[in-house]
């Protein structure tokens, strides 16, 4: 007898589910459920349709219920919620959104696949306004858009500064609306270290985005939003993208165990706790390689994975689950940044001991016009130099670097491992010294106590504090912009004037992105100085990690000109 399966909830989990089922099975009675009108979307893509960067919504949606049925020979049931799995029966209860009837169907294996749901605090007054919005489906950005042209709309706060929310505030900025970005945390964008997102801060203001940090939302009013420090922001709509959190309630009421964060908790195989009911996708609860207990990742990429590894399973075949590691990517205007792996908030939260190297080479040889500057920072264990993670942002393919190291660290590798890694060269794509080669390099030399660093987050402090600060770029370049209190002590002219440069106390060495610099901290070390430090990123990195923090507090700024280039 042919098998029976069905699957609840569609877009990458459920339906990669379906589409492998009927790989491996011809004589499959695959049905697909999904309560929305759409079983197959990117969702991913959503945002993008505001700025018509997306041309029509109807191009979001990758395959329809008669597509499915013809191509695959598949029954996607949309408008169809499943109420309720009743297990010991091998049966689900059905109701049709449309006709409001219910109806029984049988399965031989259950796939849950219900994603997540945006969250809405109910602490927040207003969040259930009519002029509020989630972001989940291309029903909601649909209704986002219709409500921006039906009402005039100018002025729109988003909330939240995740992937979501990031994406919906360049859409909505880039279709000519005013655009404020809310985020409660002290910093947007958590996969990245504060030290790194300053620079995607400061684009998202040099853009004409009103950006808040470190202040939660509280009210929502008719044509404002009130914040916790009492600043109102002007608002006639509001995009909430504060986050999800798993749709577990009809798990739950089957007796599907959840895990310890709350999600469906699955085995190695993706199976539930209940007979022949399998959980993929961002309902599920996955397993960290790096830290070794469970975590949530809500990626397309992962659940279509999870979809294969648990229709293989069913189906006998061979399953290696090497859990996850975290590797995300977005645009902002301009840049580009990318991550994997773990950042420092994981390391110190988890007690792993590790350090890092923040350094800004260049994506390609510099002398084409095409060149830019590429944040990079690597983090790496102490003191095995095993890598734990990695962070890059820039205008050029910071992607593929993020790529390269996300292999290295679901291979094991190392520092040294990256150290002598063969990549693909021309000036046009990189440089001869990759510079995931270079920040390896760097990172070596400091796992080895070859010199010693400064994080380019502390440098306030030490200029605060009177810190002896040399900058070792020549004197027209000084003239464009340096730290207030340092001194121009240029590398062509630094062994001539060892005499200004103190014994008695830490001194600090910076250029315009470290490696002059770097050059002279090793060769004052030769020179009987014994406490010389490299400003990690330098004078450029220190002018991207004060400028955000400048602006938005008024504070008096460090250096006597910013320099970004």
């Amino acid at each position: 007898m042919s098998k029976k399966v069905l699957i609840v909830g569609g877009v990458a989990g459920g339906a990669s589910v379906a589409a492998r089922v009927r790989r491996l099975d011809e004589d499959a009675e695959v049905t697909m459920f999904e309560r929305g009108p759409h079983v197959s979307f990117s969702n991913c893509a959503l945002p993008f349709f505001l700025s018509r960067t997306v041309e029509e919504s109807d191009n979001l949606v990758l395959m329809c219920p008669t597509q499915f049925k013809k191509q695959y020979n598949i029954n996607a049931k949309v408008n169809s919620e499943v109420i309720q799995i009743l297990p010991e029966e091998h049966k689900v209860v059905v109701k049709d959104l449309v006709s409001g009837e219910t109806y029984e169907q049988e399965y031989d294996k259950l796939f849950l696949s219900p994603g997540a749901n945006p969250i809405l605090p109910s602490a927040i007054k207003g969040i259930n306004s009519k002029h509020v919005f989630p972001v989940r489906n291309v029903v909601d950005i649909v209704h986002i858009d219709n409500y921006i042209k039906e009402n005039g709309v100018k002025d729109i706060a988003v909330i939240g500064g995740g992937f979501i929310g990031l994406e919906i505030m360049e859409n909505l900025k880039m279709s000519g609306l005013n655009v404020t970005l809310i985020e409660a945390a002290d910093q947007i964008m958590r996969p990245l270290d504060k030290d790194m997102v300053q620079i995607i801060q400061k684009e998202i203001i040099d853009n004409g985005v009103e950006l808040i940090v470190n202040d939660p939302l509280c009210n929502i009013e008719k044509d404002k939003v009130i914040l916790q420090s009492g600043k109102e922001i002007e608002a006639q709509m509001v995009v909430a993208a504060i986050g999800v959190k798993p749709e577990v309630s009809l798990a739950v009421k089957a007796g599907v165990e959840l895990g310890e964060t709350g999600a469906i908790k699955v085995d190695a195989n993706y199976h539930t706790n209940v007979k022949d009911i399998y959980a993929v996708g961002d309902a599920i609860e996955v397993y960290s390689s790096l830290l070794h207990k469970p975590t949530r990742l809500t990626l397309a990429g992962p659940a279509q994975r999870q979809a294969r590894g648990a229709a293989d399973h069913m189906y006998g075949r061979t399953v290696q689950n090497k859990g996850v590691i975290g590797s995300s990517c977005v645009k902002v205007f301009e840049l580009n940044a990318a991550n994997t792996g773990l950042n420092e908030r994981d390391c110190i939260n988890n007690n792993i001991n590790y350090d890092f190297v923040y350094l800004i080479p260049g994506d390609r040889v510099g002398i084409l016009p095409t060149a830019n500057p590429m944040h990079l920072k690597l983090i790496f264990e102490v003191p095995t130099g095993k890598i734990l993670g990695c962070q890059a942002i820039g205008k050029g393919n910071i992607v593929k670097r993020i790529d390269v190291i996300a292999t290295m660290i679901t291979m094991g590798g190392t520092l040294e491992n990256l150290k002598e890694l063969e990549l693909c060269y021309s000036p046009m794509f990189s440089t001869a010294k990759d510079p995931l080669n270079h920040a390896a390099l760097v990172a070596l030399n400091v796992l080895n106590d070859e010199f010693k660093q400064v994080k380019v987050s502390e440098i306030r402090k030490i200029v605060e504090n009177g810190g002896f600060i040399i900058d070792v770029r020549e004197p027209h370049e000084w003239e464009l912009g340096h730290i207030k209190n340092a001194v121009n002590i240029p590398m062509s002219m630094f062994r001539q004037r060892l005499n200004e440069i103190p014994k008695d106390r830490p001194v600090y060495v910076h250029c315009r992105s470290a490696q002059r610099s770097y050059n002279v901290a090793r060769a004052l070390g030769q020179l009987g100085y014994d406490n010389i430090y490299n400003i990690s990123g330098s004078f450029m990195g220190i002018c991207y990690n004060q400028y955000f923090e400048d602006i938005t507090l008024g504070r008096d700024k460090i250096v006597s000109e910013y320099n970004f280039k």
